[in-house]
């Protein structure tokens, strides 16, 4: 048993390989971290290994790769970054326009898409109760042509026994119908 038990330890690797190999891993991964950060127009943070885009200032990057001050400025951005600065509300309309356009063409169509269903689903409704008024009116006008005649009309009550319209009863049924004809003719 001991033969046994000298090659299970010789088998198994030391602590010191252990905690050597994990500082080096660590090391190693560091590079690969993100490298830089900056303040995005909402005032959130950002954390990329690609470069901030063009649009955001300077004074806004946090952060650079190997913990550098932020990249100078070349000579024709720092020219237009202060031509905003000279005209300050100039700067604002162009910012108030950079947000108002929109960045994704798939976005934009899918806007517009969407507006024009929208659009189209509440003409359709329009021209459902437009016919649904145009056959109320139609219908009420028949009825008051009938009312009108003085033909003797029957009703069926809840007993499903036949009755015939009195005179009172025809005066309550013609000042419906003519208050269905104002409103929907």
């Amino acid at each position: 048993m001991g033969l046994v038990q000298a090659k299970l330890r010789i088998m198994k690797p030391p602590r010191l390989i252990f905690s050597v190999t994990a500082l080096l891993a660590l090391f190693v991964s560091l590079p690969a971290s993100a490298q830089y950060q900056w303040l995005d127009a909402n005032g959130r943070k950002v954390y990329s290994d690609q470069p901030p885009p063009a649009n955001v200032p300077q004074n806004k990057i946090l952060q650079q790769p190997g913990h550098a001050a932020p990249v100078a400025v070349t000579s024709s951005a720092s020219s237009a970054s202060k031509a905003p600065a000279a005209n300050p509300p100039a700067a604002a309309k162009n910012v108030q326009e950079a947000k108002d356009k929109p960045v994704d063409k798939d976005l934009e169509a899918k806007k517009k898409q969407a507006d024009d269903a929208e659009a189209a689903k509440q003409k359709a409704e329009i021209e459902t109760q437009a016919k649904v008024k145009a056959e109320n009116c139609e219908r009420a006008k028949n009825a008051r042509k009938t009312l009108d005649s003085g033909v003797r009309i029957s009703q069926t009550n809840t007993k499903g026994e036949r009755s015939y319209m009195d005179d009172a009863a025809r005066m309550v049924e013609n000042k419906r119908v003519q208050d269905i004809i104002q409103t929907d003719c």
